[in-house]
């Protein structure tokens, strides 16, 4: 059990070494993913187009860097800019979304990108913190366990 405690803990430790030491390259990666899903977005509504609308939506934000991001899309010559980054959807027409100038009054001009990296990186002193505590958790699991196994090793040779 300690063996396996201890297996789970350096996976564990190995994983948040490699999350920090790569951290720059996730945010990279997450960016051109983010760029990718605003090429491919359609109405359709599958999971990369339902998850841009869910960040837009949640964080109040529009396009990658800012709205106009959306410009350079094929979504946007036909629809315009999507109704997720209407700041009232009840005060945001198609005619409003197809005209950049109208549009930058009716949506998010701020981009998901910066805000996404800035809500994560506010976050992970939290994650840290518990991943910590699940640390010292284990540790004194595998601290028990491996005197569990010397009480019981060392009463063996007693009884007989």
């Amino acid at each position: 059990y300690a063996m396996l405690l201890s297996l789970i803990f350096l996976i564990v430790l190995v994983a948040a070494v490699v999350g920090f030491v790569f951290r720059h390259e996730i945010k990279t990666n997450f960016e051109s993913n983010l760029n990718l899903a605003l090429r491919d977005y359609n109405v359709t509504a599958d999971r990369h187009s339902e998850a841009v609308d869910t960040i837009q939506r949640t964080l109040h934000c529009c396009g990658v860097q800012n709205y106009s991001d959306w410009e350079r899309t094929e979504y946007f010559t036909q629809r315009g800019i999507p109704r997720s980054c209407c700041k009232s959807q009840n005060d945001c027409s198609e005619e409003d979304l197809k005209d950049p100038s109208k549009a930058k009054l009716k949506v998010f001009v701020d981009g998901c990108f910066f805000l996404v990296t800035s809500t994560m990186e506010s976050k992970m002193s939290v994650v840290a913190g518990i991943a910590f505590g699940i640390a010292c958790f284990q540790l004194v699991g595998i601290i028990l366990a491996c005197c569990l196994s010397q009480y019981i090793t060392n009463n063996q040779y007693e009884m007989v």
